[in-house]
């Protein structure tokens, strides 16, 4: 772990008073928690719009298993990105509906492409790709 750096920030009255609303309502111990929450997200936004070497990401995906051969096309699909794919955990809904939740990691521009490919299956209810970090 780093060590800590503590600095001053000068804010606007009415700013400082959203942003304690923002720390109440997400539960944070403390602003610079927010503060260190709000930076590493935005630092894993520009990382992964720059194309990361090293983006993670969760891809989660809900869909009908019984549409053709869709659970083959999955299969097939992570199997030919087995770099890319680290694990994933299939999760049954009811007796047609599956949650499939996907964990890649790799270049971020890969890791879209390969969102997008399984998003657009015939048969996907609905897809969506979650960076965790990058980077």
């Amino acid at each position: 772990m780093s060590e800590v750096v503590r600095f001053t920030v000068s804010l606007e009255a009415d700013l400082l008073e959203r942003f304690d609303a923002y720390c109440q309502e997400g539960q944070f111990a403390t602003r610079s928690e927010a503060i260190r929450q709000l930076l590493r997200e935005s630092l894993t936004t520009q990382a992964w719009s720059d194309d990361a070497k090293d983006a993670v990401a969760t891809l989660t995906l809900v869909y009908d298993h019984h549409k053709g051969s869709l659970s083959d096309r999955l299969r097939d699909i992570q199997h030919d990105h087995v770099n890319v794919v680290v694990s994933s955990m299939h999760v049954h809904l009811d007796h047609h509906h599956c949650l499939e939740v996907i964990i890649l990691r790799g270049r971020a521009a890969e890791l879209q492409d390969l969102a997008s490919k399984l998003r657009g299956l015939k048969g996907i209810h609905g897809g969506r790709l979650v960076v965790a970090s990058a980077d």
